[in-house]
């Protein structure tokens, strides 16, 4: 007996078969991947250090600045992705 899961997902692949990525679109997003990585440890080093610096009023401020640096890369994660996709119609 198949699961809610399984029993949705086949439908939906009725209905939006996915698109196959070729060998190059997967090595670009894993390009992609690897750069917002580094990108995101670069801003986790930078203001955990100042984290640690802080007086206990601005790390509040700190903290926040970092939870909307990582949102903002893995946005610019999923659209560089997206773009990626969407040559072959799986956007």
């Amino acid at each position: 007996m198949k699961s809610a899961y399984e029993l949705a997902m086949e439908r939906l692949e009725k209905v939006a078969p996915a698109a196959q990525l070729s060998a190059e679109q997967k090595a670009r997003l894993a390009e992609v991947d690897q750069q917002i990585d580094a990108e995101i440890a670069g801003k986790r080093v930078f203001l955990e250090g100042q984290l640690a610096k802080a007086e206990f009023h601005e790390q509040d401020s700190i903290r926040r600045q970092l939870a909307s640096e990582i949102a903002r890369l893995e946005e610019k994660r999923e659209r560089e992705k997206g773009k990626i996709r969407s040559a072959t119609g799986m956007g």
